[in-house]
């Protein structure tokens, strides 16, 4: 009998029934309170009724027609939308299917039209597990260990985690800026460097944010040395940090902006947006595939920019993610193996170290299991998995945000209060 590869892990033991909203229910109808969101997809929420009614009417007329063969409406429909959303001068785009492809695809690009070999990454990103991307990752080794060689010319300099080096944000800046100049007087040479790599907020290295003055050193030496500078918005775009790209926290224009996950609220649709000018620095031949830009997906990103829109869910992901990271911070201030509770909007970790000041992963991990039991579905993350972070998606309540964080205070003395 065929079976699911056994490397595959579950963070919990839920067999997912129906979904709504913010809820899961398993085939025994339990309700659970789902804080992952597929790792920040179903942005809108479970089964938008809106969203739901554009896929099943697309499905109905076209399901699949492969855009460079031909066009399709939606496709042409949601160019223009994400024009209204996508930082001026970002004015073309090309679509794929996930944000591994859509890095790939920036990396061609960047390589192709600057004519340099070399990328600069920054440490504790995360940006796919496909060969390219996989080497321009750094959030953990298990995401490139066990099929060397990698891709070569990925140099990787620091990000500004205060969290790890034990410096407050501004000590870190000055480092990881600092590291970013000697990485090119070492490493890599302008001259030879194609793009910066860069998530506005750790993803899978913590839920680490950066700085606006971070930002600006990177757009300062992008701009004096012809180097791209290329954001990698597949967790934090789409309203997930309180702002609708990541990158407006900190004043700062890409190049290059990468988007997924939460773009179309669950079918799976990536993208790269460059201006007119780069774009056409891309070597012919080299964008295409088989199913980006499915009209079925395309359909549904565009009742998902509704949905965004009508809702006011940016602003509901400010406000309600002011109110969850006030109530985590609470709970930690009660136990000093959580250290720091971080974030922004509806992307928050909580990061737990034991009594030696060493991340903590496995207590992580019985935190996350034991809220999982009492009906609280999390996620770990970190280079440990030392961070237990909540994600939920944007159409979460308050009254939601109060019953996660009683069960999550609940999770936690659970766990802690065993270990003494």
């Amino acid at each position: 009998m065929a079976q699911l590869s056994q490397i595959l892990k579950q963070a919990t033991g839920v067999i997912a029934a129906r979904g709504e909203g913010v809820h899961l229910y398993d085939e025994q109808d339990r309700r659970y309170l789902d804080f992952t969101a597929g790792i920040g997809v179903t942005s809108t929420g479970h089964c938008h009724p809106r969203v739901v009614e554009a896929a099943q009417r697309q499905v109905g007329n076209l399901i699949h027609a492969q855009y460079t063969t031909v066009m399709h409406r939606p496709l042409l429909d949601l160019v223009e939308r994400l024009g209204e959303v996508l930082p001026a001068g970002l004015d073309r785009m090309f679509f794929a299917n996930s944000g591994s492809e859509a890095i790939e695809a920036a990396l061609r690009l960047t390589r192709q039209a600057a004519r340099r070999p070399n990328v600069i990454v920054f440490h504790g990103g995360f940006h796919g597990r496909t060969v390219a991307a996989a080497s321009m990752t750094t959030s953990g080794t298990r995401f490139s260990a066990g099929f060397s060689p990698l891709m070569s010319g990925v140099h990787v300099a620091p990000f500004p985690d205060p969290s790890h080096f034990g410096w407050d944000v501004e000590q870190s800046t000055d480092f990881a800026l600092k590291q970013l100049d000697y990485v090119l007087q070492t490493l890599t040479q302008p001259e030879d460097t194609a793009a910066f790599f860069v998530e506005p907020v750790l993803g899978e290295g913590g839920y680490v944010p950066g700085n606006t003055r971070f930002f600006a050193g990177l757009r300062e030496r992008a701009n004096a040395y012809g180097i791209q500078l290329v954001i990698d918005e597949v967790q934090t775009g789409f309203g997930r940090t309180g702002r609708f790209w990541g990158e407006d926290h900190f004043d700062v224009r890409p190049d290059v902006l990468v988007t997924a996950k939460g773009l179309a609220s669950g079918f799976p649709l990536s993208g790269i947006a460059a201006s007119a000018e780069l774009m056409a620095k891309a070597w012919p031949g080299s964008q295409g595939g088989t199913y980006g830009a499915n009209a079925v997906a395309c359909a549904a990103a565009l009742a998902t920019l509704d949905v965004i829109e009508d809702e006011k869910l940016v602003q509901n992901s400010a406000e309600r993610g002011a109110e969850l990271k006030e109530a985590l911070a609470a709970v930690a201030a009660d136990h000093d193996r959580i250290t720091d509770v971080r974030g922004l909007g509806l992307m928050i970790g909580n990061e737990f170290r034991d009594l030696e000041g060493r991340p903590d992963g496995a207590t992580a991990a019985a935190v996350q299991q034991e809220a999982a039991r009492r009906g609280l579905l999390l996620l770990t993350c970190g280079a440990w998995s030392q961070v237990v972070r909540f994600i939920p998606a944007l159409v979460v309540t308050g009254d939601q945000i109060k019953e996660a964080a009683t069960i999550w205070a609940d999770a936690v003395e659970a766990v802690l209060g065993q270990q003494g």
